[in-house]
């Protein structure tokens, strides 16, 4: 429900042009996203780029006859500029953020979209407890997490708005908060496992270590997240949406 929420929220402010005919969505994964753009614009030439063989793959599988390309957004320079620039939830895990939307900017036609999602939560109680268990100096990790933290992007809207006015016609940047109900603290766990845990568990040498982190990070978790008389336990999550006209 959030990730079609968020779809809405991008397109509410990209109606402005209606007949957009050559769309990109830029960290497209499984193509979930690129069946909600072909839904709302069914007569455009749509492109999903994604730098996972496996996520073009299941794209591929379900819809054999569009087009998708094997790539990373940094290095993305298309042949021919694009109406809408379109990406939920990829810019985070890219550096450069200055360098990269105004690379987007010009890669849009006169009067074009640039429409993105990033999750902007990494200041949340669940990234500070990943944070702590990292740069604990247990001796069993050493040095190995000290960059995760690090790994995610995602700038003041100020930043944003800055980079893009000067090159643009219109922005607008707005942050919503997300206020999820979920099954108590192991839930939280289990979604940000996925996710934010990904740069911790990949840097870990062996399924030993990667278990450990889990445990110590559940714990705290545990203690941040704590459930109501219910089970229950309340998961801000708030994400940053940008749509710039060039």
């Amino acid at each position: 429900m959030e990730r079609e929420s968020c779809f809405r929220q991008i397109v509410s402010y990209s109606r402005r042009h209606v007949s957009h005919r050559r769309i990109v969505d830029l960290g497209c994964g499984p193509g979930n996203s690129t069946e909600q753009l072909r839904k709302r614009w069914p007569n455009a030439t749509i492109t999903g780029l994604d730098s996972s063989r496996e996520m073009l793959a299941q794209a591929k599988a379900k819809h054999p006859d569009w087009e998708w390309v094997l790539g990373d957004i940094e290095s993305w320079k298309p042949e021919q500029p694009f109406d809408l620039i379109f990406s939920n939830a990829a810019f985070h895990w890219i550096p450069g953020h200055a360098t990269l939307f105004r690379s987007l900017i010009s890669s849009l036609t006169p009067g074009g979209a640039l429409a993105a999602q990033m999750p902007n939560n990494f200041h949340s109680p669940a990234h500070s407890v990943m944070q702590e268990v990292a740069l604990s100096g247990d001796p069993r990790w050493g040095n190995a997490l000290a960059a995760a933290p690090g790994t995610f992007t995602v700038q003041p809207a100020a930043f944003y708005y800055d980079v893009l006015r000067k090159h643009s016609s219109s922005v607008d940047i707005w942050e919503t908060e997300y206020q999820h109900i979920m099954d108590g603290p192991k839930a939280i766990f289990d979604w940000i496992r996925s996710t934010g845990m990904r740069p911790y568990l990949d840097r870990l040498p062996d399924a030993e270590q990667r278990q450990l982190f889990e445990e110590l990070c559940l714990e705290g978790f545990q203690e941040a997240y704590r459930p109501n008389d219910h089970g229950k336990a309340l998961f801000p999550f708030r994400r940053m949406f940008i749509v710039a006209y060039r």
